[in-house]
């Protein structure tokens, strides 16, 4: 084999094996929090950390800072770790991630996880205008009232997929809906809260009822966004699909990666033979031609030769002539 294609296969090995160390990152792991992403002060909670089957680290990440690494028992191949929070608190409340590690390849980071903490203030005061039972198509308003003065107010539904919604204010806040849609009715409570994640205790529930005929579909809730219900949902379930894509994507990236340089080692390979072909027949031909020169030459001088000689005689003959005479 030529040293030059040598030297390519060696280069594409290498690219091959350094691609695969650099593109080749895990799909990111679950997280989730049990019994749930709200916790009463002083009671615990659980945060599960899920990844691949072999892997062999995992670590928790608290506001972006490193805090914890948990390794699953070597007796059993497990795929999953529980991070443990004995003690819920405003300084442990707040946003988690977490990462796994498998042979010398890292994870990408999972989703963030949102933990609040009830239970550090006061009991705020939840009423709804113009009163708890409305007809379809109105106007209502949850007020929140918390008497030790705060800086923001949440208001969630429970169990449902409607929104959080935040108000700030010093004592009250007021959440304006509507028109209603039978998708507003259920038990509200709201919040107080000088942080995004450490929360008064909740209010005394509120439910809402709807009343009235036929529903106009086009009424929609005021400001949708995801609730800590189907935030949880979300991360404990929906995120199995992305992680599968994910991996679907990174190995059909590494086979194309693969192919590519399959593609280029192959056409240099046939460019060398090509070569190498060309070469050979011009080698092959070099004898014949320099042969074929040398018979044209001696040819050239053999009729020289014989031309020469011709003359001679008819000079001989000429000179001879006059002294026959």
């Amino acid at each position: 084999m030529p040293p030059i294609l040598t030297a390519l296969l060696c280069l594409g090995l290498c690219l091959s094996q350094r691609i695969n160390t650099e593109k080749q990152t895990l799909p990111k792991p679950i997280i989730w929090a049990k019994p749930s992403v709200m916790i009463a002060r002083g009671n615990s909670v659980n945060i599960w950390c899920q990844g691949a089957q072999h892997a062999s680290e995992y670590h928790l990440y608290f506001e972006g800072s490193f805090v914890t690494l948990e390794r699953p028992k070597p007796s059993r191949s497990m795929n999953k770790v529980r991070f443990f929070i004995s003690q819920m608190t405003s300084h442990t409340a707040g946003i988690y991630s977490c990462f796994y590690q498998s042979g010398e390849l890292w994870s990408e980071s999972s989703n963030f996880l949102k933990l609040f903490v009830t239970g550090l203030y006061d009991t705020p005061k939840l009423w709804v205008h113009p009163g708890p039972e409305v007809s379809l198509g109105e106007n209502v308003t949850f007020s929140c009232q918390l008497k030790t003065a705060t800086s923001k107010f949440f208001l969630l539904k429970e169990r449902g997929s409607n929104n959080i919604q935040h108000k700030y204010g010093n004592i009250q806040a007021d959440f304006p809906m509507g028109p209603v849609t039978r998708a507003h009715r259920g038990t509200y409570r709201c919040f107080g809260s000088y942080n995004d994640y450490a929360w008064s205790f909740p209010s005394e529930p509120v439910t809402l009822l709807i009343t009235g005929g036929i529903e106009n579909t086009s009424l929609a809730p005021t400001d949708p966004t995801s609730s800590l219900d189907y935030l949880e949902f979300d991360l404990s379930t929906k995120e199995s699909g992305l992680q599968k894509d994910s991996a679907f994507w990174v190995h059909t990236t590494q086979n194309l990666i693969r192919i590519g340089l399959a593609c280029i080692i192959l056409m240099g390979l046939l460019w060398f033979l090509t070569e190498d072909w060309f070469s050979k027949r011009k080698d092959h031909k070099e004898p014949n031609r320099l042969a074929n020169w040398e018979c044209r030459r001696k040819w050239r001088m053999q009729h020289y030769c014989e031309e020469e000689q011709g003359g001679s005689v008819s000079m001989w003959e000429l000179k001879a002539t006059p002294e026959a005479l």
